[in-house]
């Protein structure tokens, strides 16, 4: 049995300084997959953000974070055969140099998976110190995974980097998992017509995810269309935005285990994130999977994501317009939107992490010479 350190944010629960995202669920299901492949998973958590805490306490917040960090790898490298850190690139130049310099003097091999896309303008960005410092640090890691097409082609010349994408197992839709479809609706879908009505923003409500844009894209829809937001909301969140609209509703933060049921329950996703380094979302493969199409920015790893027209309609970043007027036009072309939904089905499948769990299943046995 492999036994390995898993560095990563796992934390259960939300509070000020800890919030639900896609990091947390990525790190369960990576948990998930490498137990159920005979591995034995030791976890340092690096659960929490300081997003939402007072300025004045960020520094020692991360300070104690970081602290945390280095004794629990200090403590349970001698237990482990490899070592695997997942970490925003952002993050990089301290705690990757960090553990990989402990990893050096434990004589373990190191693992480095970045979320995001945001990989290559770090790196970009570095000074000729911080440079030379991640070049004979964590960019010799013995492998690193990055999430996106584009972060790879970019350090193509590195031979120990891979793709690994975000993935997600969400069971597809059975006619017995669905609210049974009135009269009227039956006779739609039986001639192509699914009327689009029910709208859905599922994200963490930062400023640059779009819900701004969201919000007044669906602001002037046909009477019957509803948007529903869910999602933990952040320090730059203005909720007064919700204040009188006529059209939309938050709902507050959703258990992860409720997104198949929600996604399921509506006819399109917005996503019309310009967020910096957005990778490729785990909400958008979720809503793939369950056959739900997205409008979303033409915005970092989710250009890769979603192909135009195919599985969703991309749009001008910061643009309500762009987001109301593809909202319409699928809304006027019933055979767009039924091709769209067979597009995301198809596309789901791409990401489901049976065979890319077991590609890195397979690197790490390898690495380790089982």
């Amino acid at each position: 049995m492999l036994r390995i350190l898993l560095i990563a944010p796992i934390g259960s629960g939300t509070s000020a300084s800890n919030v639900i995202g896609g990091s947390k669920v990525t790190a369960v299901q990576l948990i998930h997959e490498l137990e159920r492949r005979s591995f034995e998973v030791n976890v340092v958590d690096t659960s929490g953000s300081a997003t939402n805490l007072a300025p004045w306490k960020v520094q020692a917040f991360r300070l104690a974070r970081f602290l945390r960090l280095v004794w629990g790898v200090v403590k349970n490298i001698r237990h482990a055969q490899v070592v695997f850190l997942v970490i925003a690139p952002y993050s990089a130049t301290v705690v990757a140099s960090t553990v990989w310099t402990i990893c050096k003097i434990a004589r373990r091999p190191m693992v480095l998976s970045f979320s995001g896309s945001g990989l290559s303008v770090v790196y970009r960005r570095y000074g000729v110190l911080a440079r030379w410092l991640a070049d004979r640090t964590w960019m010799r890691c013995a492998l690193v995974y990055v999430e996106t097409q584009q972060t790879y082609r970019d350090f193509s010349d590195r031979t120990n980097l891979r793709w690994l994408p975000n993935t997600r197992n969400v069971d597809p839709p059975t006619a017995d998992r669905r609210e049974k479809p009135s009269v009227g609706e039956c006779k739609r879908e039986s001639i192509g017509m699914k009327k689009i009505s029910k709208l859905l923003f599922l994200s963490r409500l930062h400023i640059d995810k779009g819900l701004a844009e969201a919000l007044e894209g669906c602001r002037h829809l046909p009477e019957g269309c509803h948007l529903q937001v869910f999602g933990p909301r952040m320090t730059d969140t203005d909720l007064s935005l919700f204040a009188g609209h006529p059209r939309a509703t938050y709902g507050g933060i959703l258990d992860p285990h409720e997104v198949p049921r929600v996604l399921r329950a509506h006819d399109l996703l917005l996503f019309p994130s310009y967020r910096d380094w957005e990778g490729y979302p785990g909400v958008i493969i979720e809503a793939f999977q369950c056959g739900l199409p997205v409008v979303a920015a033409k915005w970092g790893g989710v250009a890769e994501l979603v192909e135009h027209e195919e599985n969703g309609l991309l749009v001008e970043p910061r643009s309500a317009i762009a987001v109301k007027s593809a909202i319409e036009r699928l809304m006027k072309d019933p055979s767009l939107y039924q091709r769209l939904c067979k597009g995301a089905k198809r596309r789901g499948e791409d990401f489901r992490g049976t065979d890319w769990y077991g590609r890195l299943a397979s690197d790490l046995r390898d690495l380790c010479g089982m």
